[in-house]
């Protein structure tokens, strides 16, 4: 190693160490507002509040060094960005009122992936189907013979728009129910106020469809969605790896065992003398395609097309298998506590005063005890399993399109 390599290296394309923040930088920037650690902390505050920048970015790190939490750190920032506020000085200790951190997070990356795929992954798909359908109709009367003539490319484009229209029809949820989906904090401290519909208008004014029915006990949002839309994308992915495998053939005649006899074979059709190297790339002055074949021209765009597809599409397929599952939390550690809820209602009738009498035994928190109260933990469940029971979500959905 070298020496200078001891005390603490600036990021540079030479020192990242992920080829996205090095040699492909300048083909993934336009992800960067989005998609590196700025775009979380930028999304956190946006959930809270408006307003953010680079500077403000830097100052939230600053305070997580202390926190050692990311969302705590976006709430003591917001805190003191309002504190001169003389309106909202006077509520700042409800900034975080009855949330838990992926009330934040699930919103925060929900807004995320909206303003991504709507600002650059689409379009960039877009483009593509494009260039390609452009390229199908200039070439329509090129024979290929042999070939599916000036149909290759408008193949590619119809598939691939077929794909590009799945992807912009996943709806995006997103959920705002407090720690155990319940809504128990809120009622305690406010139970005459309808939480279930102030959460949904707040979703859905942030343009995202709204997700009432969250696992009480894995304190998140589900994220069947993102599985979806992660599936969605690895088909169009796919076929880009076809299109990137199909270019080779035509450059260098790369074709299937059976066919390559054909390969060096001229072929004569109405006058025109082909063979199967049918495209020509542009050579470039000064750009090399081999240390000792001075006249080979690498297609290498479409080789490392193939292999960042190849790695985009395994770690789709990870995320989009791994996040609709979780494992429960447990809140205090509570010993053997299937064996105590058995002893208290195996064949006994359940009562207020046994379960009162039960919380009060608990070695948990005192707020906590508060909180198991049976006529808050069940009001908002009544609730929800009533006026949404069978209820379709769609007069708010959200769709990945621009």
């Amino acid at each position: 190693m070298p020496a200078d390599f001891s005390r603490d290296v600036e990021l540079s394309s030479l020192t990242a160490l992920c080829p996205l923040d090095g040699r492909y930088w300048a083909k993934v920037k336009e992800l960067s507002p989005f998609m590196s650690e700025f775009g979380p902390i930028r999304f956190r505050i946006l959930v809270k509040n408006d307003g953010f920048s680079l500077d403000d970015a830097l100052e939230v790190k600053n305070i997580e060094r202390v926190t050692d939490h990311d969302v705590k750190a976006v709430e003591y920032f917001s805190k003191q960005r309002c504190h001169s506020h003389l309106e909202i000085a006077k509520v700042l200790e409800f900034f975080h009122f009855a949330c838990t951190s992926e009330d934040i997070n699930n919103l925060a990356h929900t807004l995320m992936l909206i303003e991504v795929s709507d600002k650059v992954i689409l379009p960039v798909m877009d483009k593509l189907i494009t260039t390609i359908s452009n390229m199908a109709t200039a070439n329509a009367r090129i024979p290929m013979l042999s070939r599916t003539h000036g149909q290759e490319m408008a193949i590619f484009a119809y598939r691939l728009s077929r794909e590009r229209k799945n992807i912009s029809q996943i709806e995006i949820l997103g959920k705002f129910a407090g720690a155990v989906g319940n809504y128990n904090a809120h009622l305690a401290a406010y139970p005459d106020i309808n939480w279930l519909q102030i959460a949904e208008e707040f979703v859905t004014s942030l343009g995202i469809s709204f997700n009432p029915y969250v696992p009480q006990l894995y304190l998140i949002e589900p994220h069947d969605y993102m599985a979806k839309l992660f599936h969605s994308i690895i088909p169009f992915y796919s076929i880009l790896v076809d299109f990137d495998r199909d270019m080779g053939i035509y450059f260098f005649g790369l074709l299937q065992a059976g066919e390559r006899i054909h390969s060096f074979v001229l072929l004569f059709f109405k006058g025109v003398i082909l063979d199967m190297l049918t495209l020509k790339q542009i050579t470039k002055a000064g750009k090399i395609g081999s240390s000792t074949m001075l006249h080979k021209v690498n297609p290498i765009d479409f080789e490392n097309s193939e292999g960042n597809l190849g790695m985009a599409n395994g770690g789709l397929y990870h995320l989009s298998t791994k996040l609709p599952i979780s494992r429960w939390q447990l809140g205090y550690g509570v010993p053997e506590p299937y064996e105590k809820l058995k002893e208290l209602t195996r064949g006994r009738a359940v009562t207020k005063e046994n379960i009162i009498e039960f919380i009060e035994g608990l070695e948990i928190p005192f707020v906590a005890k508060k909180g198991l109260c049976l006529k808050t933990y069940m009001a908002c469940v009544m609730e929800k399993t009533g006026p949404y029971n069978g209820r379709v979500f769609s007069s708010h959905a959200k769709k990945v399109q621009h």
